[in-house]
């Protein structure tokens, strides 16, 4: 059964050094998920839902108009987002749900080509939490295999739509080959957990600095996500002067990647490389680092 913790590093923070001695980690997320939502051409109950622009249709008839949200993502969106992450160098962790890239074969040799990471985020954007077992262990591999064939490469972490279940940390450990999973929004650093009587890597991720709050509501306009992202890059590198953090930016292509939201980004990149002692790291590194150094 999973325990929970109340207490983590609490008054007794590691001293963390990051490469090259930098101040803050800064890990960029790009939700790549356009084509694996509910669709009822796939033969789900229902389709997916776009709360920034409610649909006036039930859920069981199609919504053109909501389903050109999510191709635009696809379409373009994720290609604008490439290219602003080329800009300023900025290598990323891809959250792949494998349907989507084997409906736009040419996203993933891409992500891999422009050096990004291709990681775990299911077969499908559903609900892992609902699945038993059985089903969820078998989303996994069907999950892994799929992303190998599409990208060449094998995905080392492992993060599901919202969150896990009960049974995913154990699932991943059990599958072999993941290094590390994100499904947690538990602290600022990594830390470890105890997985069928071993230690185990979690990367946490952030909902907070994340381009969903367009459509769950908490952000309405560009500059409120500037913001977002400036005050905690501010104060995470204010912190980083002795204790040192991680910085998580969670993106998606159908949202940031729309242009007056997209030069939001561009602009907080062009602010946090004006600065010294900044590390924009793939999750890998930043968890390759931590087993490496803080074992």
């Amino acid at each position: 059964m999973t325990q929970r913790d109340f207490v983590g590093y609490g008054l007794n923070p590691p001293k963390v050094v990051w490469p090259d001695g930098a101040r803050i980690a800064i890990s960029v997320v790009v939700n790549y998920e356009e084509g694996s939502e509910y669709s009822l051409l796939d033969g789900d109950s229902h389709r997916e839902t776009n709360s920034e622009v409610p649909s006036p249709l039930p859920l069981d008839e199609r919504d053109l108009a909501n389903e050109s949200f999510f191709e635009y993502g696809s379409r373009v969106g994720v290609w604008r987002v490439m290219n602003i992450l080329d800009e300023f160098d900025v290598k990323g962790t891809f959250f792949c749900c494998a349907l989507a890239l084997e409906r736009n074969p040419d996203v993933g040799p891409e992500i891999v080509r422009r050096g990004h990471e291709v990681f775990g985020h299911g077969y499908r954007w559903e609900e892992y939490y609902n699945m038993d077992r059985e089903a969820e262990r078998e989303a996994i591999r069907k999950t892994v295999e799929s992303l190998q064939r599409t990208t060449g490469e094998r995905p080392l972490g492992w993060y599901t739509r919202y969150g896990p279940s009960l049974n995913t940390r154990e699932l991943v450990v059990e599958e072999g080959g993941f290094l590390y999973d994100s499904c947690s929004y538990a602290d600022d650093l990594p830390y470890y957990v105890q997985v069928n009587g071993k230690k185990w890597l979690v990367v946490p991720y952030s909902l907070e600095v994340n381009d969903t709050k367009f459509w769950r509501g908490g952000m309405s306009s560009p500059s409120d996500f500037y913001e977002t992202l400036k005050n905690t890059f501010d104060q995470l590198y204010y912190e980083g002067a002795t204790h040192p953090k991680m910085m998580n930016i969670g993106l998606h292509c159908r949202i940031v990647g729309r242009p007056s939201r997209a030069i939001a980004l561009r602009n907080f990149l062009e602010y946090a490389r004006g600065f010294r002692d900044v590390w924009f790291a793939k999750r890998i590194d930043i968890a390759r680092w931590w087993l490496e150094k803080y074992t």
